[in-house]
């Protein structure tokens, strides 16, 4: 294995990793730069069950620590790819965020 390529392992319910071995800034960047890319191709893909939709990302994150900077690290990247990155104000359950984008696709 090259020492040089960050190694993301995801797990049945996210990321699994330590925060500043496995879950930096760096690597939430590349993962969010992935994300990203897919989400654009998929916006412009005619067929594609997102196509045509206003290229809006919500964004959440936990009590963990760092985890509000990490998810404006991950806004930062959405936005230079070209999508709206919506942050929580505050930690926010995954239930929370679910609603939300369900609530968003009815307007």
């Amino acid at each position: 294995m090259n020492p040089q390529v960050p190694v993301i392992k995801f797990g049945t319910s996210g990321w699994r990793g330590l925060i500043a071995r496995d879950f930096t800034f760096e690597n939430v960047r590349l993962a969010t730069q992935g994300i990203g890319l897919y989400l654009k191709s998929e916006l412009d893909r005619t067929g594609s069950s997102i196509a045509g939709r206003e290229p809006v990302v919500i964004l959440g994150y936990d009590t963990r620590f760092l985890g509000r900077e990490f998810s404006l690290a991950a806004a930062e990247v959405l936005t230079l790819a070209g999508l709206k990155p919506l942050l929580c104000n505050r930690d926010t359950p995954t239930p929370v965020i679910s609603y939300t984008i369900r609530d968003r696709i009815r307007d």
